[in-house]
Protein backbone atom coordinates (compact mmCIF):
# COMPACT_ATOMS: atom_id res chain seq x y z
CA UNK A 1 0.00 0.00 0.00
CA UNK A 2 2.74 2.42 1.06
CA UNK A 3 4.96 1.43 -1.87
CA UNK A 4 2.09 2.11 -4.28
CA UNK A 5 1.55 5.53 -2.71
CA UNK A 6 5.28 6.33 -2.97
CA UNK A 7 5.26 5.30 -6.63
CA UNK A 8 2.26 7.56 -7.24
CA UNK A 9 4.02 10.45 -5.49
CA UNK A 10 7.11 9.82 -7.62
CA UNK A 11 4.95 9.98 -10.75
CA UNK A 12 3.33 13.20 -9.57
CA UNK A 13 6.76 14.72 -8.81
CA UNK A 14 8.01 13.67 -12.25
CA UNK A 15 5.00 15.25 -13.95
CA UNK A 16 5.48 18.42 -11.90
CA UNK A 17 9.14 18.62 -12.98
CA UNK A 18 8.16 18.05 -16.61
CA UNK A 19 5.47 20.75 -16.38
CA UNK A 20 7.95 23.17 -14.77
CA UNK A 21 10.49 22.48 -17.51
CA UNK A 22 7.84 23.04 -20.17
CA UNK A 23 6.79 26.32 -18.54
CA UNK A 24 10.43 27.45 -18.37
CA UNK A 25 10.86 26.55 -22.04
CA UNK A 26 7.70 28.46 -23.00
CA UNK A 27 8.78 31.46 -20.93
CA UNK A 28 12.22 31.47 -22.59
CA UNK A 29 10.72 31.24 -26.07
CA UNK A 30 8.17 33.97 -25.27
CA UNK A 31 10.93 36.25 -23.95
CA UNK A 32 13.02 35.71 -27.09
CA UNK A 33 10.04 36.30 -29.37
CA UNK A 34 8.96 39.39 -27.43
CA UNK A 35 12.47 40.86 -27.53
CA UNK A 36 12.57 40.57 -31.32
CA UNK A 37 9.27 42.46 -31.55
CA UNK A 38 10.42 45.21 -29.15
CA UNK A 39 11.13 47.71 -31.94
CA UNK A 40 7.56 47.55 -33.19
CA UNK A 41 6.26 47.73 -29.61
CA UNK A 42 8.22 50.95 -29.00
CA UNK A 43 6.63 52.57 -32.02
CA UNK A 44 3.18 51.41 -30.89
CA UNK A 45 3.76 53.07 -27.52
CA UNK A 46 4.98 56.24 -29.23
CA UNK A 47 2.02 56.48 -31.63
CA UNK A 48 -0.91 55.74 -29.29
CA UNK A 49 -0.73 58.86 -27.03
CA UNK A 50 -1.51 61.02 -30.08
CA UNK A 51 -5.04 59.64 -30.11
CA UNK A 52 -5.71 61.20 -26.67
CA UNK A 53 -5.01 64.76 -27.83
CA UNK A 54 -7.99 67.08 -27.27
CA UNK A 55 -9.89 64.94 -24.77
CA UNK A 56 -10.63 65.63 -21.12
CA UNK A 57 -8.19 64.02 -18.68
CA UNK A 58 -11.03 61.89 -17.29
CA UNK A 59 -11.46 60.17 -20.68
CA UNK A 60 -7.80 59.28 -21.27
CA UNK A 61 -7.60 56.06 -19.23
CA UNK A 62 -10.99 54.74 -20.48
CA UNK A 63 -9.80 55.33 -24.06
CA UNK A 64 -6.51 53.52 -23.40
CA UNK A 65 -8.43 50.61 -21.88
CA UNK A 66 -10.70 50.37 -24.92
CA UNK A 67 -7.74 50.47 -27.31
CA UNK A 68 -5.87 47.85 -25.24
CA UNK A 69 -8.89 45.52 -25.34
CA UNK A 70 -9.12 46.02 -29.11
CA UNK A 71 -5.40 45.30 -29.43
CA UNK A 72 -5.73 42.08 -27.45
CA UNK A 73 -8.73 41.07 -29.56
CA UNK A 74 -6.69 41.74 -32.71
CA UNK A 75 -3.88 39.51 -31.50
CA UNK A 76 -5.76 36.63 -29.89
CA UNK A 77 -8.89 36.29 -32.02
CA UNK A 78 -7.57 37.15 -35.48
CA UNK A 79 -3.79 37.20 -35.74
CA UNK A 80 -2.91 34.22 -33.54
CA UNK A 81 -5.15 31.75 -35.48
CA UNK A 82 -3.85 33.22 -38.74
CA UNK A 83 -0.25 32.75 -37.58
CA UNK A 84 -0.89 29.13 -36.57
CA UNK A 85 -2.60 28.39 -39.88
CA UNK A 86 0.33 29.94 -41.71
CA UNK A 87 2.82 27.89 -39.70
CA UNK A 88 0.91 24.65 -40.34
CA UNK A 89 -0.19 25.09 -43.96
CA UNK A 90 2.19 27.51 -45.66
CA UNK A 91 5.37 28.10 -43.62
CA UNK A 92 7.18 29.15 -46.81
CA UNK A 93 5.08 32.33 -46.81
CA UNK A 94 6.32 33.51 -43.41
CA UNK A 95 9.53 35.12 -44.72
CA UNK A 96 7.90 36.93 -47.68
CA UNK A 97 5.14 38.26 -45.43
CA UNK A 98 7.69 39.36 -42.88
CA UNK A 99 9.59 41.18 -45.61
CA UNK A 100 6.41 42.94 -46.71
CA UNK A 101 5.86 44.00 -43.11
CA UNK A 102 9.47 45.12 -42.90
CA UNK A 103 9.03 47.23 -46.03
CA UNK A 104 5.95 48.84 -44.46
CA UNK A 105 7.93 49.64 -41.30
CA UNK A 106 10.66 51.20 -43.46
CA UNK A 107 8.08 53.26 -45.33
CA UNK A 108 6.49 54.53 -42.12
CA UNK A 109 9.86 55.32 -40.57
CA UNK A 110 11.14 57.09 -43.69
CA UNK A 111 7.96 59.14 -43.90
CA UNK A 112 8.49 60.35 -40.33
CA UNK A 113 12.14 61.23 -41.01
CA UNK A 114 11.29 63.11 -44.20
CA UNK A 115 8.40 64.85 -42.43
CA UNK A 116 10.80 66.03 -39.71
CA UNK A 117 13.09 67.38 -42.44
CA UNK A 118 10.18 69.17 -44.11
CA UNK A 119 10.33 66.95 -47.19
CA UNK A 120 7.08 65.04 -46.69
CA UNK A 121 3.67 65.42 -45.11
CA UNK A 122 2.91 62.78 -42.48
CA UNK A 123 -0.27 61.78 -40.74
CA UNK A 124 -2.14 64.65 -39.14
CA UNK A 125 -3.79 64.10 -35.75
CA UNK A 126 -7.52 64.64 -36.31
CA UNK A 127 -9.20 67.59 -34.60
CA UNK A 128 -11.96 66.70 -32.18
CA UNK A 129 -15.49 67.71 -33.12
CA UNK A 130 -16.67 69.56 -30.00
CA UNK A 131 -20.38 69.06 -30.76
CA UNK A 132 -20.20 65.29 -30.28
CA UNK A 133 -17.17 64.26 -28.21
CA UNK A 134 -18.55 60.74 -27.61
CA UNK A 135 -18.73 60.05 -31.35
CA UNK A 136 -15.27 61.54 -31.84
CA UNK A 137 -13.90 59.37 -29.05
CA UNK A 138 -15.39 56.24 -30.64
CA UNK A 139 -13.94 57.24 -34.02
CA UNK A 140 -10.51 57.92 -32.55
CA UNK A 141 -10.48 54.61 -30.63
CA UNK A 142 -11.50 52.73 -33.78
CA UNK A 143 -8.68 54.42 -35.70
CA UNK A 144 -6.16 53.50 -33.01
CA UNK A 145 -7.30 49.86 -33.08
CA UNK A 146 -6.95 49.77 -36.88
CA UNK A 147 -3.40 51.13 -36.63
CA UNK A 148 -2.68 48.64 -33.86
CA UNK A 149 -3.82 45.78 -36.09
CA UNK A 150 -0.99 46.45 -38.53
CA UNK A 151 1.61 46.78 -35.79
CA UNK A 152 0.23 43.72 -33.97
CA UNK A 153 0.42 41.68 -37.19
CA UNK A 154 4.10 42.54 -37.46
CA UNK A 155 4.66 41.68 -33.78
CA UNK A 156 2.98 38.29 -34.15
CA UNK A 157 4.83 37.53 -37.39
CA UNK A 158 8.16 38.41 -35.77
CA UNK A 159 7.32 36.26 -32.77
CA UNK A 160 6.31 33.36 -35.01
CA UNK A 161 9.58 33.61 -36.97
CA UNK A 162 11.60 32.95 -33.79
CA UNK A 163 9.77 29.73 -32.90
CA UNK A 164 11.31 26.42 -33.95
CA UNK A 165 9.17 23.80 -35.61
CA UNK A 166 7.07 22.17 -32.92
CA UNK A 167 3.57 21.40 -31.81
CA UNK A 168 0.85 23.89 -32.65
CA UNK A 169 -0.25 23.86 -29.02
CA UNK A 170 3.16 25.07 -27.83
CA UNK A 171 3.30 27.69 -30.57
CA UNK A 172 -0.17 28.87 -29.62
CA UNK A 173 0.77 29.18 -25.95
CA UNK A 174 3.98 31.08 -26.71
CA UNK A 175 2.23 33.46 -29.11
CA UNK A 176 -0.58 34.04 -26.59
CA UNK A 177 1.98 34.84 -23.87
CA UNK A 178 3.75 37.27 -26.22
CA UNK A 179 0.43 38.87 -27.25
CA UNK A 180 -0.74 39.41 -23.67
CA UNK A 181 2.67 40.46 -22.34
CA UNK A 182 3.40 42.99 -25.07
CA UNK A 183 -0.12 44.43 -24.88
CA UNK A 184 0.19 44.93 -21.11
CA UNK A 185 3.65 46.53 -21.48
CA UNK A 186 2.65 48.82 -24.36
CA UNK A 187 -0.60 50.13 -22.95
CA UNK A 188 0.70 50.23 -19.39
CA UNK A 189 3.49 52.47 -20.69
CA UNK A 190 0.98 54.56 -22.66
CA UNK A 191 -1.13 55.05 -19.52
CA UNK A 192 1.92 56.18 -17.54
CA UNK A 193 2.98 58.56 -20.33
CA UNK A 194 -0.47 60.08 -20.77
CA UNK A 195 -1.09 60.57 -17.04
CA UNK A 196 2.43 61.70 -16.12
CA UNK A 197 1.62 65.38 -16.67
CA UNK A 198 -1.53 65.09 -14.51
CA UNK A 199 0.57 63.51 -11.76
CA UNK A 200 3.05 66.37 -12.13
CA UNK A 201 0.30 68.97 -11.79
CA UNK A 202 -1.02 67.23 -8.67
CA UNK A 203 2.43 67.16 -7.10
CA UNK A 204 3.11 70.80 -7.98
CA UNK A 205 -0.24 71.89 -6.53
CA UNK A 206 0.29 69.93 -3.34
CA UNK A 207 2.49 72.64 -1.88
CA UNK A 208 5.04 70.25 -0.37
CA UNK A 209 8.57 71.67 -0.61
CA UNK A 210 10.10 68.39 -1.75
CA UNK A 211 7.41 67.18 -4.17
CA UNK A 212 6.33 70.47 -5.79
CA UNK A 213 9.61 71.00 -7.73
CA UNK A 214 9.46 67.37 -8.87
CA UNK A 215 5.90 67.91 -10.14
CA UNK A 216 6.88 71.06 -12.04
CA UNK A 217 9.88 69.25 -13.56
CA UNK A 218 7.61 66.39 -14.63
CA UNK A 219 5.16 68.76 -16.34
CA UNK A 220 7.97 70.62 -18.11
CA UNK A 221 9.75 67.44 -19.09
CA UNK A 222 6.90 65.42 -20.58
CA UNK A 223 6.85 67.15 -24.00
CA UNK A 224 10.54 66.29 -24.35
CA UNK A 225 9.91 62.71 -23.25
CA UNK A 226 7.15 62.32 -25.85
CA UNK A 227 9.39 63.78 -28.55
CA UNK A 228 12.27 61.51 -27.56
CA UNK A 229 9.95 58.49 -27.55
CA UNK A 230 8.76 59.40 -31.02
CA UNK A 231 12.36 59.62 -32.25
CA UNK A 232 13.25 56.27 -30.66
CA UNK A 233 10.14 54.72 -32.19
CA UNK A 234 11.09 55.98 -35.65
CA UNK A 235 14.66 54.69 -35.33
CA UNK A 236 13.34 51.35 -34.08
CA UNK A 237 11.02 51.04 -37.09
CA UNK A 238 13.90 51.64 -39.51
CA UNK A 239 16.26 49.31 -37.65
CA UNK A 240 13.71 46.49 -37.31
CA UNK A 241 12.41 46.91 -40.85
CA UNK A 242 15.88 46.99 -42.36
CA UNK A 243 16.96 43.99 -40.27
CA UNK A 244 13.93 41.97 -41.40
CA UNK A 245 14.78 42.68 -45.03
CA UNK A 246 18.44 41.75 -44.55
CA UNK A 247 17.56 38.42 -42.94
CA UNK A 248 14.89 37.78 -45.57
CA UNK A 249 17.40 38.36 -48.36
CA UNK A 250 19.71 35.85 -46.64
CA UNK A 251 17.00 33.19 -46.75
CA UNK A 252 16.49 33.86 -50.46
CA UNK A 253 20.21 33.37 -51.16
CA UNK A 254 21.35 37.01 -51.17
CA UNK A 255 23.48 36.91 -48.04
CA UNK A 256 26.20 39.39 -49.03
CA UNK A 257 24.68 42.56 -47.42
CA UNK A 258 24.04 40.87 -44.06
CA UNK A 259 27.46 39.16 -44.09
CA UNK A 260 29.16 42.45 -44.95
CA UNK A 261 27.54 44.19 -42.00
CA UNK A 262 28.25 41.31 -39.64
CA UNK A 263 31.89 41.18 -40.78
CA UNK A 264 32.28 44.92 -40.19
CA UNK A 265 30.78 44.51 -36.71
CA UNK A 266 33.27 41.74 -35.88
CA UNK A 267 36.13 43.83 -37.28
CA UNK A 268 35.50 46.57 -34.69
CA UNK A 269 35.42 44.06 -31.85
CA UNK A 270 31.78 42.98 -31.76
CA UNK A 271 29.93 43.60 -28.50
CA UNK A 272 27.88 46.75 -28.05
CA UNK A 273 29.74 48.72 -30.72
CA UNK A 274 29.33 45.86 -33.18
CA UNK A 275 25.60 45.68 -32.48
CA UNK A 276 25.29 49.45 -32.94
CA UNK A 277 27.07 49.22 -36.30
CA UNK A 278 24.75 46.44 -37.50
CA UNK A 279 21.66 48.29 -36.23
CA UNK A 280 22.82 51.50 -37.93
CA UNK A 281 23.45 49.66 -41.19
CA UNK A 282 20.01 48.06 -41.04
CA UNK A 283 18.48 51.47 -40.26
CA UNK A 284 20.22 53.15 -43.20
CA UNK A 285 19.00 50.38 -45.49
CA UNK A 286 15.50 50.78 -44.06
CA UNK A 287 15.56 54.55 -44.58
CA UNK A 288 16.74 54.20 -48.19
CA UNK A 289 14.13 51.58 -49.03
CA UNK A 290 11.37 53.46 -47.23
CA UNK A 291 12.22 56.67 -49.07
CA UNK A 292 12.17 54.75 -52.37
CA UNK A 293 8.73 53.27 -51.55
CA UNK A 294 7.44 56.69 -50.55
CA UNK A 295 8.77 58.22 -53.76
CA UNK A 296 7.19 55.46 -55.82
CA UNK A 297 3.81 55.98 -54.14
CA UNK A 298 4.04 59.72 -54.78
CA UNK A 299 4.87 59.08 -58.41
CA UNK A 300 1.87 56.77 -58.64
CA UNK A 301 -0.34 59.59 -57.41
CA UNK A 302 -0.94 58.53 -53.78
Amino acid sequence: MSSGLLALLDDVAGLAKLAAASLDDIAAKAAKAGAKAAGVAIDDAAVTPRYMVGFAASRELPMIWRIARGSLRNKLLFLLPAALALSALAPFLITPLLMLGGAWLCYEGAEKVLEALGLAHGHVTPVMVAEDPAAEEARRVAGAIRTDFILSAEIMALALSTLPAGSLVEQAVVLAVVAIGITVVIYGAVALIVKADDAGVALAAGGRPVLAPLGRALVRGMPGVLKALSVVGTLAMLWVGGGILLHGLEEFGLAAPAHLLHGAALAIGGGVQGWLLEATGAGVLGLALGAAVLGGMRAAGR
